[in-house]
Order: structure tokens, then C-alpha cells, then sequence
């Protein structure tokens, strides 16, 4: 029998491989609203980051985030970004 792939993303904040499902999805949306996508269905582009506050300013520092969304995101995104880390 066949074993399933199980899909891999890299977080943006540690640069490590993991499972898909132990990341959290950050996404722009079309209309250039960065949010938090629990789903990890919503439209837009999107990063990966490990559900730590760690990676999370590690990818923050080194500008990571804004690299891989390519837009520039504001200290209030980063502000909603890490309470809904805490609330996950």
C-alpha cells in the first residue's frame, strides 16, 4: 500500500521544514489586507510561520514577512499578528 504525502511548508521565521498543519498561514489578500488565515483556505498570497512568538520576530527582524508577501506591513499588523498567535 501507498503511503500519502504529507505536504511540508517552510516557516519564514526559523527557515526549517515542517508539516503543513503545525504552521500558521499569514495571507494578503487581493484587496492588500494582511491578516492571520486560520482556514488556511483564503485567497491571497501566503507565508508560513511556526505558532510561536519567536519565529514569529525572527521573521519580523530580518524582514522575512514583507519579503515573502511582498508589501510592507505596519506595526499594527504585526500587533494583530502576534495576539492572534496567542489566542491559537
Amino acid at each position: 500500500m501507498k503511503q500519502k504525502k504529507v505536504p511540508q511548508r517552510m516557516c519564514v521565521g526559523c527557515q526549517s521544514m515542517k508539516v503543513k498543519k503545525e504552521l500558521l498561514r499569514v495571507v494578503r489578500t487581493p484587496d492588500g489586507e494582511i491578516m492571520l488565515d486560520n482556514t488556511g483556505k483564503k485567497a491571497g498570497r501566503g507565508v508560513y510561520v511556526c505558532p510561536s512568538e519567536e519565529c514569529l520576530a525572527k521573521a519580523v527582524k530580518a524582514k522575512r514577512l514583507e519579503k515573502a508577501l511582498e508589501h510592507a506591513i505596519s506595526e499594527e499588523v504585526f500587533a494583530a499578528l502576534r495576539a492572534g498567535l496567542k489566542q491559537s
